[in-house]
């Protein structure tokens, strides 16, 4: 009876543990370029999921109807956070649409978000 108590005492205490581990921020990072490989500043990039069929809605869970719109720093870089996406114990994230503008340049790509930690990808656009 005692043994028994004990492994019940230890597995709560080991799930009180586990549950207390603060999550990471899952980030996007999206490097926009022109034509010659120079950073373009004030670029609008849209970041969107596609619905593919999938019961959930899209690329991911929740990912049909995903859209989040930055613009780009003097650098280049257009930075999205997405922790209130990510949901602790997710296989996975998504792997989003990307699409970069400014004024006739235009470049589209895809970017794979992994969970807690910094996914990168770099757009090209040109007229």
């Amino acid at each position: 009876m005692k043994k028994a108590l004990f492994i019940l005492v230890a597995i709560a205490a080991a799930q009180t543990f586990t549950s207390c581990r603060k999550q990471k921020e899952t980030i996007a990072h999206v490097y926009v370029r022109d034509e010659t490989d120079k950073p373009v500043n004030d670029a609008t990039v849209v970041l969107y999921g596609t619905t593919t069929g999938n019961p959930l809605g899209g690329n991911g869970p929740g990912f049909g109807n995903f859209k989040d719109t930055v613009q780009t720093s003097s650098s280049g870089l257009a930075v999205f956070n997405l922790s209130e996406i990510y949901q602790a114990g997710q296989a996975g994230v998504a792997i989003l649409d990307v699409k970069a503008y400014k004024l006739n340049r235009l470049g589209t790509g895809l970017i794979k978000i992994e969970p807690e930690t910094i996914s990168e990808q770099s757009i090209i656009i040109q007229p």
